[in-house]
């Protein structure tokens, strides 16, 4: 029996004993959480959710990219130093994220070490996201009604569905998105989820490694939402340009050290697995933004960025302006 509308309601409002709600959670992770479910779940934290003041045109074109954890790969903050990247050529990208849950570091703690406040007002956000082309969306501040939640969450030994429904319920509302799960059996259940919330393009993906990123180590399942409609793909990164590599090589560690990985890449001085990986996976939110062609010209967009330097003078521009706005 699926979870219906009202349990959800029930569980964010805080009307559900604690036992219960950790059984709704635990229920759903040990049979796998259906695309209604998701869907639902992803409506009613968007229902409590603290929104971004948003213009329309802006809202339509904003991207992001995110990984729902859960898969304990230990890797660096990929998809934020992506994000940060995709900003520096014009992509808004407003990044999801909090502090680590399921990992050391999460895109909130690398931020923080990097020196970008996270702890802006959703106005201010805006004005960031305006001037600069990338936000960070801190889900603590945005989603008040997880306080009650997150104990339970947290005194779970595995995931639960809110790793599912944190891409899906932006504060920015965007619909446009690159997202990563734990497991490829999740791909379709999301895009139709995705599909039933009315998301104009997103791509889900999950390594055979078991990433919740476009890997470079091994290849890479997808599923597409576009135009209502939902493919599903393989994406070998040999095919594409790039070496298959240890998946030892893109670990990561603690805030500080993630800090200094994700600025040696946008410097440029960092080659290797981990600019490779957050270049392959760069490339496909150009594409799920529709920022570029194809793949080959949205790589040498990126690539010209980091050569360049323009994207390490973009990363010291957001430092700034995050402290000002």
């Amino acid at each position: 029996m699926e979870y219906t509308k009202k349990d959800f309601l029930d569980l964010f409002e805080n009307k559900l004993p604690e036992k219960e709600a950790r059984e709704m959670l635990v229920n759903m992770y040990e049979r796998g959480e259906s695309e209604n479910e998701i869907a639902l779940g992803a409506m009613m934290m968007r229902k409590f959710a603290l929104d971004l003041p948003l213009d329309e045109e802006l809202r339509a074109n904003i991207v992001d990219c995110c990984g729902t954890g859960g898969d304990h790969s230990q890797s660096f903050n990929i998809s934020t130093t992506v994000a940060l990247l995709c900003s520096s050529v014009g992509v808004p990208m407003a990044k999801h994220g909090n502090k680590g849950i399921t990992s050391k570091s999460g895109s909130a703690d690398v931020l923080e070490r990097l020196g970008i406040n996270i702890n802006l007002n959703p106005t201010s956000q805006v004005k960031l996201l305006q001037e600069t082309n990338f936000a960070f969306i801190y889900a603590l501040h945005h989603h008040s009604v997880m306080k009650h939640i997150m104990p339970i969450r947290k005194s779970i030994p595995h995931r639960t569905i809110f790793n599912l429904l944190g891409p899906l319920a932006h504060p920015a509302r965007v619909s446009r998105q690159l997202i990563g799960v734990f497991s490829k059996d999740y791909l379709v259940k999301m895009a139709k989820a995705l599909q039933i919330l009315e998301s104009k393009k997103a791509m889900i993906v999950s390594s055979a490694d078991g990433m919740d990123e476009i890997s470079v180590s091994a290849v890479t399942h997808f599923a597409v939402l576009d135009k209502g409609e939902i493919s599903e793909g393989i994406i070998d990164p040999r095919e594409f340009g790039f070496e298959l590599s240890s998946k030892d090589e893109i670990a990561g560690g603690d805030p500080s050290e993630n800090a200094k990985i994700t600025y040696d890449i946008l410097k440029g001085d960092l080659m290797g697995a981990k600019r490779d990986i957050v270049l392959i996976n760069a490339c496909f939110v150009l594409l799920s933004g529709d920022k570029a062609r194809d793949f080959q010209e949205a790589k040498e967009i990126l690539v010209e960025s980091l050569e360049s330097k323009k994207a390490i003078t973009h990363l010291k521009n957001i430092i700034d302006i995050s402290q000002k706005v």
